[in-house]
């Protein structure tokens, strides 16, 4: 019995277990499988990104407090966050993934970094 590759069907020499005939149809195979469907998971996943991004840049030290202006400047948009943490002590907080903020008097925000 013969095995082919499953990215592009060619004969595969080699190990019994093996999928692929290359490390290029392996990568290509999973890049495939692990890409975006749709552009609207895409874009959402991109402001993601790029709201983790500003808040890793504004909090270098783990625990800082910006404006909501400078928030905006920068692009954020308060729309997209991963996670909601509600406390004890009835704050709440918005995370994109490890990064997150609370809201604080006078449009200030306390950014914070969740220990993983």
């Amino acid at each position: 019995m013969t095995k082919t590759c499953l990215e592009c069907e060619e004969k595969i020499v080699g190990r019994e277990d093996k999928k692929f005939c290359s490390d290029g149809c392996r990568n290509a195979y999973n890049n495939k499988i692990n890409k975006d469907s749709t552009n609207y998971m895409r874009n959402i996943n991109n402001k993601l990104r790029k709201n983790y991004r500003i808040l890793s840049e504004l909090n270098v030290d783990g625990k800082s407090k910006t404006t909501r202006t400078k928030l905006l400047s920068k692009g954020f948009d308060f729309d997209y966050f991963t996670s909601i943490l509600n406390t004890k002590s009835g704050n709440t907080y918005f995370f994109v993934y490890e990064q997150g903020y609370m809201i604080l008097e006078n449009d200030y925000y306390m950014l914070v970094k969740k220990d993983i």
